[in-house]
C-alpha cells in the first residue's frame, strides 16, 4: 500500500528478487552487499509490489536459479531508501544505506521470504498472488 511521505508516495514494503544462494548466505550474515549489478552500481535494486512480476519476466525468465522474494519494511532502510526514475517512465526504489555509503541491507528488514516458482508463463509466491 502507497502512502505520503513529504509529498510523496512511497510504499510500506518493497521487494528485493534473490537467488537461492544470495538468501542463504544473508540468513547466515544477518546482512547482504547484494549481487554484481548491486556491488558495481553501489545501491540494492529493488521494486514495489506492483512491478516484481514485470521485473521477473524481464530479467529472470531463462535463469536456472532458485530464486526468492524478500519483501522488506521500508521504515527500517530510512532515508537510505531513494525512489528512482528508471528508463524515463517507472520510479524504482534502490538502497544506498545512510548517505549514500552503501549498506549492506540488513536481515532485520526482511518480514518475509517466499520461493518464486515459474509456471506456464508466470512467476508465483503467496506475496505475488
Amino acid at each position: 500500500m502507497a502512502r505520503e511521505k513529504d509529498g510523496e508516495q512511497e510504499e510500506k514494503y518493497v521487494y528485493r528478487i534473490s537467488t537461492a544462494k544470495e538468501w542463504d548466505d544473508f540468513q547466515v550474515n544477518a546482512h547482504t552487499f547484494g549481487a554484481d549489478l548491486d556491488k558495481s552500481t553501489a545501491c540494492f535494486h529493488l521494486s514495489t509490489l506492483s512491478q516484481v512480476q514485470p521485473t521477473l519476466l524481464r530479467f529472470f525468465t531463462d535463469t536456472d536459479q532458485e530464486l526468492y522474494l524478500l519483501q522488506v519494511d521500508s521504515d527500517k532502510l530510512g532515508d537510505g531508501l531513494i525512489y528512482e526514475l528508471v528508463e524515463g517512465t517507472h520510479w524504482f526504489p534502490h538502497f544506498y544505506g545512510p548517505s549514500r555509503s552503501f549498506a549492506p541491507l540488513p536481515l532485520d528488514a526482511v518480514t518475509r521470504a517466499e520461493k518464486i516458482t515459474f509456471s506456464n508463463g508466470k512467476f508465483t509466491c503467496s506475496l505475488l498472488d
